[in-house]
């Protein structure tokens, strides 16, 4: 098995994308507990419409 040595120059380029990677993914992170908030409001919302319809349909 051979071995390659990086060079200095390669070992940051990989670390600074390795951080930006990490960036990223803490955004999206932040952004899909948003999404998840939102969409389980509008379904509480389009349940309690449902129930309201419901009983009408039996008062």
């Amino acid at each position: 098995m051979s071995e390659t040595n990086m060079t200095e120059a390669e070992a940051r380029k990989i670390d600074a994308e390795i951080a930006k990677l990490m960036a990223e993914t803490t955004k999206l992170n932040k952004e899909i507990k948003w999404y998840e908030a939102v969409i389980l409001a509008g379904g509480a919302s389009a349940l309690t419409l449902a129930i309201v319809a419901v009983t009408k349909l039996f008062l």
